[in-house]
């Protein structure tokens, strides 16, 4: 049995091999060919016409909520060409199919967003991106592979007021290990005061534009100071690539005689030893956590936005205790055509082993189309297999933000039956569905809401996100992660370590001359740079072949 890999990783040549053995032409459109349902369309038409067929086809067998799909003639996925460029006609009828299925909480769809994209479903055009990238359409600057190409900073606008004209504090919140930045000793809570000899803060309306292109080009000259002793520092960056890894930092604070471990975790990376089961990563800071006896634990996720699901398992296996060994972590919900072996579509996309290589068995080549999608099945059930020897901790607080999602929140759904599990900051993103991806075209790997995860205790449905149990909207820059200074680490710390008292330095924050009060502070003041610069979504990678 092997664990299927991602198909962007599946080599050109062997997608005609696996056309031939499929009885499928690449030149037609494969779903149209195979879709399961009668239907007088004619397979004809242009190549775009065909892949918009195919996005219809694919969506009406598996997206999540494709009980509200209606039938071709209806839809007409032809009635969105036009674009200069395909990829933007692919996003419409996209949008399209992701807005018909409405959330009856909020009386609105599941997949809105505002911004014409779809809040969970995408897109990924693979000529356009570096191929080892899992998103280079949600433009992460390091992706789950942890191949960065940037400077390798998170910047971000804190403005003084909601309006564009507000003035803003320019502050480096993030700086990804290995890359351009780190190497030149740029730290998280530099305040930046010009770009390329510019000053910059009077105006977030008028500046922002000039700011985001310098902080997005080949190279930047920034000139500043560090907040937290005021010492000046001037950098000049060079975009670079570079190998990042997830983990930020990792450190014990002791406090009230407990030793508390803390891990700010920047993404849900593939763990770096999928065969043998362990990652160079994770796998030493746990050791230290269980070496030095830590009783409590802190995981920051502000700018978590998911990752590979097999990775959130094996986060949490390390996290838990052995008593929850053989206990159920979470199941996967598919939509009753997947459940009842109908996506007969599915048989037109390979499944890979680990090493990117067709499986098969008596010469037949295996797909999707093999895989059990029953909510019972062991393959859509994952149970609890302790790992490390981390056995001392009952309480963990989670540091959330509006850029926790996927895979972070389903770290914290899974572990919330087992353990005192504490949220603190902002309302998390809120996305209890994940996918794999499906090619078109050997081109385009799309995303659509294949599945959503619940908890031992059929818990899920955060839709609109996890509200904390110590809610602040105010990320504070000001200070390095494991700083016990920074507002939601010295509120996490309060949670776990009452008796004790940690001075908050800076209840306020001086805005170019306006004193603002950080506890009235809101998420809308805070705008990154790039607002996409962490990978959104939770992919899932552990299907193994039928027997």
């Amino acid at each position: 049995m092997q664990i299927r890999k991602d198909l962007r990783y599946f080599p050109r040549y062997m997608v005609l091999l696996v056309c031939i053995c499929l009885g499928t032409a690449c030149k037609k459109d494969r779903s149209i060919e195979d879709r399961g349902e009668p239907d007088p369309v004619t397979p004809v038409g242009s190549r775009t016409e065909l892949t918009l067929d195919s996005l219809y086809y694919y969506a009406k067998q598996i997206y999540y909520w494709n009980d509200v799909i209606p039938d071709y003639q209806t839809f007409n996925p032809r009635q969105y060409l036009g674009k200069s460029d395909p990829l933007n006609s692919y996003d419409d009828a996209l949008y399209a199919l992701t807005q018909l299925k409405i959330n009856p909480q909020t009386n609105i769809p599941y997949e809105y967003y505002g911004d014409g994209f779809p809040k969970y479903s995408y897109i990924d055009d693979l000529t356009k991106s570096n191929p080892s990238f899992v998103s280079a359409t949600k433009t992460a600057n390091v992706d789950l592979e942890g191949n960065g190409f940037d400077f390798g900073i998170r910047p971000v606008f804190f403005t003084s007021g909601a309006e564009e004209s507000s003035s803003y504090l320019l502050f480096i919140t993030a700086v990804y290990p290995g890359s351009p930045a780190a190497a030149a000793g740029v730290k998280r809570g530099w305040q930046i005061k010009t770009v390329n000899g510019k000053p910059v803060g009077a105006s977030y309306g008028a500046e922002k534009a000039q700011v985001t292109s310098a902080l997005t080009g080949a190279s930047v000259i920034l000139t500043g100071v560090n907040f937290e002793d005021s010492k000046p520092f001037s950098v000049t960056l060079e975009k670079k690539s570079y190998k990042s890894s997830p983990v930020y930092t990792s450190k014990i604070i002791e406090r009230s005689g407990k030793k508390i471990g803390y891990l700010a975790f920047a993404r849900f990376s593939e763990i770096s030893d999928l065969k043998g089961n362990n990652d160079i990563n994770l796998d030493p800071v746990f050791a230290e956590f269980s070496t030095q006896g830590i009783t409590d634990l802190v995981v920051d996720l502000r700018y978590n936005g998911g990752g590979y699901i097999n990775t959130s398992a094996y986060l949490a296996n390390l996290i838990a205790p052995a008593a929850t060994n053989g206990k159920k972590m979470y199941t996967e919900i598919f939509n009753q055509t997947m459940q009842k072996g109908e996506a007969k579509i599915l048989a037109n996309q390979p499944l890979l082993d680990e090493n990117g290589k067709i499986q098969t068995q008596n010469g037949r080549v295996y797909t999707y189309a093999n895989l059990n999608y029953q909510q019972d099945s062991p393959d859509n059930n994952v149970y609890f297999a302790k790992k490390g020897s981390l056995n001392t901790v009952s309480n963990v607080v989670f540091i959330v933000s509006k850029n926790t999602a996927s895979a972070s929140e389903l770290l914290i759904n899974s572990l919330k039956p087992y353990m005192n599990v504490k949220l603190v900051g902002d309302t998390t993103f809120g996305k209890p569905v994940g996918f794999f991806p499906v090619t078109i075209e050997n081109r385009y790997d799309v995303y659509f809401s294949m599945f959503e995860t619940k908890n031992a205790l059929n818990e899920g449905g955060y839709f609109s996100g996890m509200l904390p149990d110590v809610l602040s909207e105010f990320d504070d820059p000001r200070y390095e992660f494991g700083d016990s200074k920074e507002d939601y680490l010295a509120r996490a710390l309060q949670l776990l370590a009452p008796a004790g008292s940690v001075s908050r330095k800076g209840a306020t924050m001086n805005i170019r001359g306006r004193e603002i009060m950080t506890s009235t502070f809101k998420a809308e003041q805070s705008r990154p740079v790039n607002p996409h610069s962490e990978f959104n979504g939770m992919i899932d990678k552990r299907y193994k072949m039928a027997k």
